[in-house]
């Protein structure tokens, strides 16, 4: 929670806010996430609009996770921007409940949902450890990217596995 008692409601007072939070529990996706507890820097322009108070940020935070093609381990940083109206109660109306507007609480607002739809909706779908990350062989799970000269004998269709064994079985005799 924010207070913006200070900025007042004066339509085009502003005022810039930095500050460092800890991380929410579950702030990502299965595969890449902001590990909770560790610092979130926040860099903030509150400005007070006839609605309400519109909140312009910046979020940046380590993250850490696995590549989704070879499992290795990610560790990046995330740096993404939002923007969010928080209505006064005056200004609600029926319809608001509807919506999913952001409403002030007093003096108060919440930052959580616009902090984590920022940064949820910022992360890649599918993170890689590197750009050309080859994954894992479909075969035996080697990292393609260690061992750059695998391969396996192509597969023996089994309609022609007999054969396969007489000609072993005349290469021995011979």
């Amino acid at each position: 929670m924010l207070d913006t008692h200070e900025l007042g409601r004066r339509p085009g007072s502003q005022r810039e806010v930095s500050l460092t939070v800890p991380a929410p529990t579950d702030l990502g996706i299965e595969v890449l996430r902001v590990p909770e507890g560790s610092p979130v820097q926040l860099d903030l322009r509150l400005e007070a609009v006839m609605e309400g108070v519109l909140v312009t940020g910046e979020v940046r935070a380590s993250l850490d996770g696995e590549c989704a093609r070879c499992l290795e381990p990610i560790d990046d940083e995330i740096d993404t921007g939002f923007q969010e109206l928080y209505v006064y109660d005056e200004h609600r109306t029926p319809h608001d409940e509807d919506d999913d507007v952001s409403r002030l609480e007093g003096d108060l607002l919440d930052l959580e949902p616009q902090l984590r739809d920022a940064v949820v909706l910022a992360l890649p779908f599918q993170p890689l450890c590197s750009e050309d990350c080859e994954g894992l062989c479909p075969e035996c799970g080697v990292r393609l990217a260690d061992e750059p000269d695998h391969g396996h004998e192509d597969p023996i269709d089994p309609r022609w596995a007999g054969l396969t064994g007489l000609k072993q079985d005349l290469d021995e005799n011979t």
